[in-house]
């Protein structure tokens, strides 16, 4: 389905699309525990009310949180946790409504090296799932692309610079131009690095 086509219904449509960013941890409440977080998207909420949760939807919950590495977290307070562990909470709840696409806006924004390599291995864990929904992860640094993602669309100032399969389109020319300046894209297995070149 084409999105901002003639005909289409927003309304219709955002059920269908799991979101995960910061824009998102700003509107839960601090007080609640990660299980409550993760379970009030069921119902399409932020906060809980006088909600009674069935148990399938607990299960549910419990079973993507675990996928996250977040199963010993249940009853932790949403605000005390460190920046990994709150993303990968929001991963957790936009996937609460079984989207058909799960959009991740810089997931990785803001993680040490070791919350960065966690969350990249668990999103390309879920990447290669055939069950789980189609993702799309917005990011500027290439090493955060999980192995899994198959396609890359790169933007600058508005404008489509390049799109297509991340093995044809993610080259050294196509990300300097996106830039601005002299990169080197390199592949080291299934992930990619980047770097500048040296002054002059």
């Amino acid at each position: 389905e084409r999105l901002g086509g003639v005909g289409t219904d927003v309304f219709e449509l955002r059920p269908r699309i799991g979101m995960a960013g910061i824009a998102m941890a700003e509107k839960l409440p601090k007080r609640q525990t990660v299980l409550e977080t993760v379970l009030t998207a069921a119902y399409g909420m932020t906060a809980t009310w006088h909600e009674d949760y069935d148990p399938v939807d607990e299960e549910r919950a419990k079973a993507f949180l675990d996928r996250l590495g977040m199963n010993d977290y249940l009853d932790r307070r949403f605000g005390t946790l460190s920046e990994g562990e709150r993303k990968r909470t929001l991963i957790a709840r936009a996937m609460m409504t079984d989207p058909e696409l799960l959009l991740l806006d810089e997931p990785a924004a803001g993680l040490d090296l070791g919350g960065r390599e966690d969350l990249v291995r668990r999103l390309g864990r879920l990447a290669r799932d055939p069950y789980a929904p189609s993702m799309i992860m917005v990011t500027h640094h290439v090493e955060e692309i999980a192995p899994g993602f198959t396609h890359v669309l790169m933007i600058r100032q508005g404008k489509v610079l390049a799109a297509g399969p991340v093995e044809m389109e993610l080259t050294s020319r196509n990300l300097s131009h996106c830039f601005g300046l002299p990169l080197v894209v390199e592949r080291v297995g299934d992930r990619w690095t980047a770097h500048g070149l040296p002054l002059k």
